[in-house]
């Protein structure tokens, strides 16, 4: 069973984020065919991964990257039109969810015990991608 936290928008993305772009999330045991696009478990949807720029201007510190990536699964998302030309389009993730897991990755066999370097990640799903909601100030001027 895997574990699926339900998250609100602002917890992940505090001060919103930018769409770099989406592509079809590829189904790696289905690698040679000619339709390896992954289906959800559950659904049976097509599954697309929406990368995407956190604009919390504390994420780049200490080495982290600013971005991220968010498996949609869905019928193909569109990102909207940018408002502002040049940068990329904002945008907000509906029915988001993080899973929690061990990265082993790092951890190769032959390293003297103790030397494991694993440590907890997350992967981010939603389902369905939107145009993010315009920011009104209530302060008159």
């Amino acid at each position: 069973m895997t574990l699926k936290v339900p998250v609100p928008i602002e917890y992940v993305f505090p001060a919103g984020a930018l769409c770099l772009g989406v592509s079809p999330q590829v189904d790696f045991d289905r690698r040679g065919e000619a339709d390896n696009q992954a289906r959800d478990k559950e659904t049976g949807e097509r599954g697309w991964v929406g990368r995407v720029m956190e604009m919390d201007p504390e994420a780049g510190k200490f080495g982290r990257s600013t971005e991220m990536k968010v498996k949609v699964v869905a019928h193909q998302p569109v990102p909207p039109a940018s408002t502002v030309p040049g940068y990329p389009p904002a945008v907000q993730f509906e029915g988001l969810t993080l899973t929690p897991y061990v990265d082993s990755q790092r951890c190769k066999p032959g390293r003297s015990s103790g030397e494991c370097r694993s440590r907890m990640a997350y992967s981010l799903r939603a389902t369905a991608m939107r145009p993010a909601a315009v920011a009104t100030s209530s302060a008159a001027v």
